[in-house]
């Protein structure tokens, strides 16, 4: 199975220390923040690629000499358009009938994007108490995704999106619009999915977002042996 791991951020939120060092390869606990989701990656996961853009150098240096999948390769995007189109720039080289993305800033549990992996399309999702803060995933009564929404106005515990899924290839060779904000979407793909057939909402046990400077610090002292294949 293919992989695409979205790395190419500015990481506004994490100045200064991301004026030199992209947020993908920030520290926790002593390893980049990218080598504990590459670590989280299942077995079924033979060729990974990592969309990059702002210094992109070091994540190319990062993927040579790290040694947990042989084939991975950089995507560059030349222009950052958003995360839709981040995704495209992998197109020309993915095969896998099924292609698993992930965001590359934040902790996930392995055994979570294992069972996200072996089905059909879905997206992996945990709950929030703060849903203004998230996309949020609302579910039809057979637990398949009706819709996503993005900042709710709403209170109380919701799905929250992790920004992991796995994707049907043919969904994601589909034009993308602009969106208001003038960017190319991922969650346009989400709905192109949902709009083709089921997509599941897959619990997940463990998601960390590394989001804010209070985030990183916290990850410092988490267990991630839950991260480890």
């Amino acid at each position: 199975m293919d992989a695409v791991i979205l790395a190419a951020g500015l990481g506004t939120r994490l100045r200064p220390h991301t004026l030199t060092t992209p947020k993908p390869l920030l520290l926790v606990q002593g390893r980049p923040i990218l080598d504990w989701i590459i670590g989280a990656l299942p077995k079924s996961v033979d060729r990974l690629f990592v969309v990059t853009h702002y210094l992109r150098e070091q994540v190319a240096a990062y993927l040579t000499s790290q040694q947990r999948i042989t084939n991975a390769t950089e995507a560059f995007q030349e222009s950052p358009k958003g995360t839709g189109h981040a995704l495209q720039c992998c197109l020309p080289m993915l095969k896998s009938d099924h292609v698993l993305v992930l965001n590359g800033d934040d902790l996930f549990g392995a055994k979570d994007i294992a069972a996200l992996a072996r089905g059909g399309p879905g997206i992996l999702c945990h709950p929030v108490d703060e849903p203004e803060k998230f996309g949020i995933i609302f579910e039809r009564p057979d637990g398949t995704i009706e819709k996503l929404v993005e900042k709710p106005r709403i209170l109380g515990t919701h799905l929250a999106n992790t920004g992991a899924y796995l994707f049907p290839l043919e969904v994601l060779r589909q034009p993308l619009a602009l969106s208001p904000r003038g960017e190319y979407e991922i969650t346009d793909f989400v709905n192109m999915a949902i709009s083709k057939g089921s997509v599941r909402a897959v619990r997940a046990s463990f998601w960390h977002p590394i989001g804010t400077q209070e985030a990183w610090d916290m990850a410092q002292g988490l267990s991630l042996a839950i991260c480890e294949n």
